[in-house]
């Protein structure tokens, strides 16, 4: 495969696909619509899997697993959810094949072996799991229920965009039963909190938490909070969902519970959700024309280290010192890899992790041996310094955190140089036209106003900033009163 990449200038999507691929995070299937995570991506993912369940432990909560399956009558029974997700169920209907008489050497479905009842491979698991979760409260001594799942999701879409819109994606998915509304909303407000500081912390990306429209609200939920996020594009991305979901699957599957004074009462919900998007928003926010960019806390490999030698006398002595400074990285919890493959040389290895998006690569040869040096160099800038090998480990240590506090920066300046005020029609459709990014603008408040705007534009609202402030205005469509701006943009 050719490591050339199309540059973000000349098309972007293409840019994003080459990166994907030649940086070995995934690959087409042979099942259209469906992608496969390669070893680099899904080390990748692990490790961002890996943070975020100690975040979810460390707030109470704990690992369950349910079923891929859903029987149909479970999943009609929250009317909203259920129809939010009609278009993109795939359905089990029979559960054997058998060999077609017809046609030798190939298998039929067998009409025998038709189901009772249709299942729906989960496209959501509220369902499934609060159908289970009526058995399992029965009195207030049994809230609040913290449970989280990682699963993976089938939402049928033909239309493959490798991480960012596939048939078949690996998540997470947080459910939980609370005694009362004002518990269910702290819940929902904290599992918010959690995905902003893991994308902001671990994933360099800044967010901006808000709450959706009622257009853009997830089906069966009260509220729905997001954090969203800019790619280089001057895209939006949704980077997260926590929802308020009131007591409407409560009362679809009727889970009561009997309160201290032994009156029995609907329970409240909220459900949560991060995916493998999140390696897409990782992708675009932060890589460039030379291939990824991945922020140390969660690259698979955070330091590589290449030999450069003549003959086998000077490898051995460099790989002694190598295996010495590789034990010092190791016990700092560093993760790092020493290329000693003679397969390649030295420039190809370089191009190599410079396109993986290693954030530190080491070169070490005989002569950087006798001054007691190596060249390091950092992915983010691509800057190379020579420092001496005595307390390496330290200094390579203390250059992951400048990479990641700089990664984010450098994304965080772009996009606050990308919310722009609008204050007029033509304005506004000028700036989604030649900047992008987010445009605040006065909206009346209304569905169709919305669809309108997203009918001319294909700009959507993003959110209302939780940290909003009011502001008396005209909407930017109708000119009817308005109290506050709210972000638009174009999205993936």
């Amino acid at each position: 495969m050719s490591k050339e990449i199309t540059s973000r200038a000349a098309d972007y999507s293409q840019w994003y696909n080459d990166l994907i691929l030649k940086g070995e995070l995934a690959d087409y299937s042979a099942v259209r619509g469906c992608m496969v995570i390669k070893p680099y991506g899904f080390a990748l993912w692990e490790n961002m899997r890996d943070a975020l369940d100690k975040m979810f432990k460390d707030t109470g909560h704990v690992n369950a697993y349910f079923p891929l399956f859903v029987p149909k009558s479970l999943f009609e029974a929250e009317e909203k959810n259920a129809e939010g997700f009609a278009k993109e169920c795939a359905i089990v209907t029979h559960y054997r094949l058998k060999n077609d008489p017809n046609n030798k050497g190939k298998l039929m479905v067998d009409p025998e072996a038709k189901l009772e009842e249709e299942l729906i491979i989960r496209p959501t698991s509220e369902a499934i799991i609060w159908n289970t979760y009526k058995g399992w409260i029965q009195s207030y001594r049994d809230l609040p229920l913290l449970i989280n799942q990682w699963a993976n999701v089938v939402r049928w879409e033909m239309r493959t965009r490798l991480f960012l819109r596939t048939a078949e994606f690996l998540w997470q998915e947080g459910h939980t039963a609370h005694a009362t509304k004002e518990e269910a909303l702290e819940e929902t407000v904290k599992m918010l909190n959690v995905y902003a500081d893991f994308a902001e912390n671990w994933m360099a990306v800044p967010v901006i938490k808000g709450v959706k429209s009622a257009n853009e609200r997830f089906a069966g939920a009260e509220d729905t909070y997001c954090i969203e996020a800019l790619m280089q594009d001057g895209k939006a991305l949704q980077a997260g969902t926590s929802h308020f979901l009131g007591q409407n699957f409560a009362k679809a599957f009727d889970v009561k519970f009997s309160d201290k004074e032994n009156k029995l009462e609907y329970v409240w919900a909220t459900s949560w959700g991060v995916s493998t998007r999140l390696i897409g928003a990782l992708v675009m926010a932060h890589s460039d024309d030379q291939g990824l960019i991945l922020p140390p806390r969660i690259a698979p490999l955070q330091v590589v280290i290449v030999p450069i030698y003549k003959g086998d006398d000077q490898k051995a002595v460099i790989d002694q010192k190598v295996n010495e400074i590789s034990k010092e990285l190791k016990a700092a919890g560093i993760r790092v890899k020493y290329d000693d493959n003679d397969n390649n040389r030295p420039g190809w290895k370089f191009a190599e992790y410079e396109m993986k998006g290693v954030p530190v690569r080491l070169a070490i040869g005989a002569r950087d041996l006798e001054k007691n040096v190596v060249e390091i160099a950092r992915r983010d800038t691509k800057e190379k310094m020579v420092v001496t090998l005595d307390g390496v480990a330290q200094y390579v240590q203390s250059l992951l955190e400048e990479i990641q506090q700089n990664m984010f920066n450098k994304a965080k300046t772009f996009r606050d140089e990308h919310i722009t005020p609008a204050n007029s029609w033509d304005e506004f459709e000028k700036l989604l036209d030649e900047k992008g990014g987010f445009v605040a603008a006065h909206w009346d408040g209304t569905s169709e106003t919305e669809e309108a705007i997203k009918e001319k534009t294909k700009a959507t609202i993003r959110c209302i900033p939780l940290d909003n402030e009011k502001e008396a205005g005209s909407c930017i469509l109708t000119g009817k009163p308005s109290e506050q701006r709210v972000l638009f943009a174009r999205a993936y």
